[in-house]
């Protein structure tokens, strides 16, 4: 059993030791700074882009959340309301059923989608679902295109242009 372990670990020392693993190296050569080393291997050609490896970069280029005005002057307009979900790489933002406390019977939900990340009017897709329930519970849901959906939707572009003008003056 002892020259069994002895001979697995001799293996294995020449294996790794033939790989390369151990290098010495100068560490003059190597600045202390990592943003001069990445500098110096990508200089050197020994950097490594994935994008580039794969082609290039296709598809969609994805803003953060936090930058895109639409997308904040949304969550702002609708704070008041819980969320059910809200992804914005999915370009999407849906709220629970809210009542206000005068009404319970009555609730509503509100689906955002966002089609462009431009300011515009046709870029924000904004549904209102209504659900009415009796005395016993038996509720009916329907989606209504009424004044509050073209006052949602003015609230939000106002306020997105508002966050692009102040973006803008920053820059």
């Amino acid at each position: 059993m002892k020259y069994i372990n002895i001979l697995i670990f001799l293996s294995l020392l020449i294996t790794f030791n033939s790989c390369g693993i151990y290098r010495p190296t100068d560490a003059k050569e190597f600045p202390p700074e990592p943003e001069l080393r990445v500098k110096k291997n990508m200089e050197e050609g020994r950097g490594f882009n994935l994008m580039n490896q794969l082609g290039g970069e296709k598809g969609t280029n994805f803003e953060f959340a936090s930058s895109n005005e639409l997308w904040r002057a949304t969550l702002d307009t609708i704070d008041f309301m819980p969320l059910t979900t809200a992804n914005y790489s999915g370009g999407i933002i849906v709220t629970d059923w809210y009542s206000d406390n005068e009404n319970l019977s009555e609730s509503l939900k509100i689906t955002v989608r966002f089609l462009s990340n431009e300011i515009r009017s046709d870029a924000v897709d904004l549904k209102i679902f209504y659900k009415k329930c009796n005395t016993r519970n038996v509720c009916s849901i329907s989606e209504g295109q009424t004044n509050l959906n073209n006052e949602l939707k003015k609230q939000i572009l106002k306020k997105a242009s508002i966050y692009k003008t102040q973006s803008n003056t920053k820059k």
